[in-house]
């Protein structure tokens, strides 16, 4: 049985949106081994739980919504748009169960600023840089990041400075408890990646958007493969326990 990615539908007010941008990630995680879930919003939280108990590993994607920032204790700027309560409330309960249980984390755009905020980090809520981080999705190339050697993501798509797209208007901040800074756009230094600290627990997260571009570009295909490879390692290793109880 291939490993069951969860990916919460991506915004809980948006149908075309909804429509146009989740099946990027099924897809990414189907050519990369995996067998995506969708997760409503629109459910209890004892139905999402009964959900993603059944899952290895959890996909967070990105959205129209911007994380409220009361959670992480800042007076909302202009510029920032509204909070989605319910893909917030299913990606707590995600983040929770992943982190409980040591299920693998990916987080791309937004998933990358709801794990932060999770984690008791900060967001900039709004960046002003001569860089295009809000290019979209039209633009396949926005700017380049620069990949911190010796790092997970480093081991996933090489070293150095890579091309990305871009779509996003906020980025972390203050990194949260148990992430590190591991990419940052070469040009003006906003936080690109960042990964977990523990070596027992797959965590990574992309300021960028690599579903789209898993056709033709072999570092975003590798981002899936590596989540869908720890939720492989992480099912064999339960299954394994159980059957020498």
């Amino acid at each position: 049985m291939p490993p069951r990615i969860a990916i919460p539908v991506p915004h809980s007010g948006d149908r075309e949106y909804v429509e146009r941008a989740l099946p990027q990630y099924e897809h990414a995680v189907e050519i990369a081994g995996g067998e995506p879930v969708r997760i409503p919003v629109d459910r209890t939280p004892a139905e999402v739980m009964k959900l993603i108990e059944q899952c290895d590993a959890v996909l967070l994607p990105g959205s129209k919504a911007d994380v409220d920032p009361a959670k992480y204790e800042a007076v909302r700027a202009p510029q920032t748009t509204a909070a989605d309560p319910g893909r917030d409330t299913v990606d707590e309960l995600l983040l929770q169960d992943a982190y409980n249980m040591r299920k693998p984390v990916l987080g791309i755009c937004y998933g990358l600023q709801i794990l932060n905020v999770y984690r008791t980090g900060t967001l900039v809520q709004h960046i002003e840089s001569p860089v295009n981080h809000e290019a979209g999705r039209k633009i396949a190339i926005a700017h380049s990041v620069k990949v911190e050697a010796g790092s997970k993501l480093a081991e996933i798509v090489a070293s150095g400075e890579i091309p990305v797209n871009s779509s996003h208007h906020q980025a972390a901040d203050i990194v949260g408890d148990g992430l590190r800074v591991v990419a940052r756009s070469s040009q003006d230094g906003v936080i690109e990646a960042v990964e977990g600290t523990s070596p027992d627990h797959f965590v990574l997260a992309v300021q960028w958007h690599p579903e789209r571009s898993v056709d033709e570009d072999e570092p975003s295909r590798a981002i899936f493969r590596s989540l869908v490879e720890a939720a492989r390692v992480r099912h064999d290793k339960l299954a394994g326990e159980v059957e020498s109880v």
